[in-house]
């Protein structure tokens, strides 16, 4: 029997290198490409591609010959890069996407996943901390964050007509905030909980770290084995339409830091700065259609997979000789 082959992008990422990780884990041949290799450890795949993805003659070379993409390769990071470089964002990932799906559908691809995001949600309905979960019918009529939250959706519009053509067998999740180990925890690209991580890894017993806005504004994070296996029974099902893949536990900064501190046993000051860019007020995934459509939803607590990003960001600062050794608190 011939085994399954599959392309991943965005391989040498965050999310992508866990993705290639998990279908080798059920026995797939992968292929992975991306503009660069993995950062922080070697890529499981069979073969590795160094790519750029807004070429169009990047993307047909990498689609040849699989039987399934996965579609993560975006140019993205933390709130304060996607605010700061809209034009440069929304342009690469249209680019990367239009690309994509032609090359993916012309190769005669049998199932497309595309990674979409919660940035498409209309900013009117992300005002409050309390905010109300987001439902995939929300995201029309739409507002969603200028540059990513826009392209994000163009993107979605675009594997709905491929699909409606026949063209492509096309699936689409919306991500809620992932994060783990293995993952940019500094540079400007780092999500909020890596970069509490990291910044509560490095300051001593009692010390302060800046948070950006207030610290009262609200999200749920998914922890990444979660949002693998989210996006593979999501790429194997026979639901068409965008589903939400995040956890449904609504959480502020400020109490992300506390559980941070107390993994790390330490006490810290916060010093808010409201001048920085801190997003939406309030955002929350609703999983009911997730769970009606999978029978399933992502399991791991926030405190496990905060203790397994902590572990792995103090390591790498550790190995690095930026905490100095023995300093660290016994947990």
């Amino acid at each position: 029997m011939r085994r399954q082959t599959a392309l991943v992008t965005g391989a040498g990422g965050f999310i992508g290198h866990h993705m290639v990780r998990y279908l080798k884990s059920l026995g797939y041949w992968v292929r992975a490409a991306d503009i660069k290799l993995p950062e922080f450890e070697d890529s499981q795949a069979d073969e590795f591609e160094l790519a750029d993805l807004r070429q169009w003659e990047d993307c047909r070379k990498v689609t040849r010959e699989v039987d399934e993409v996965y579609q993560l390769a975006a140019d993205m990071g933390g709130i304060g890069y996607i605010t700061a470089f809209r034009a440069h964002v929304a342009r690469n990932n249209v680019l990367i996407n239009a690309h994509m799906l032609e090359a993916a559908a012309e190769s005669g691809v049998s199932r497309y996943f595309y990674s979409s995001s919660a940035c498409i949600y209309p900013m009117s309905l992300q005002e409050s901390e309390d905010v109300s979960p987001l439902k995939e019918e929300d995201a029309y009529p739409a507002e969603p964050e200028e540059g990513y939250g826009w392209e994000k959706l163009y993107s979605e519009k675009l594997c709905q007509y491929y699909a409606e053509e026949g063209k492509l067998q096309t699936r689409v999740a919306r991500f809620h905030n992932v994060y783990g180990p293995v993952g940019t925890f500094e540079g400007g690209r780092e999500k909020a909980p890596a970069a509490i991580c990291r910044k509560i890894a490095l300051v001593s017993d009692g010390g302060e770290i800046e948070v950006w806005g207030d610290g009262q504004q609200t999200r749920s994070f998914m922890y990444v084995d979660d949002c693998v296996e989210g996006i593979y029974r999501i790429a194997q099902s026979d639901h068409s339409q965008p589903l939400n893949l995040g956890t449904d536990r609504l959480v502020s900064i400020d109490e992300l830091v506390r559980l941070v501190a107390g993994i790390a046993s330490k006490t810290v000051t916060v010093r808010h700065d409201p001048t920085k860019p801190q997003g939406v007020r309030g955002r929350n995934s609703d999983n009911s259609r997730l769970r009606d459509v999978l029978r399933w939803e992502p399991a791991t607590t926030l405190e496990d997979g905060l203790r397994d990003t902590y572990s792995w960001i103090e390591s790498e600062l550790l190995r690095a000789g930026r905490i100095p050794t023995g300093t660290a608190p016994p947990r």
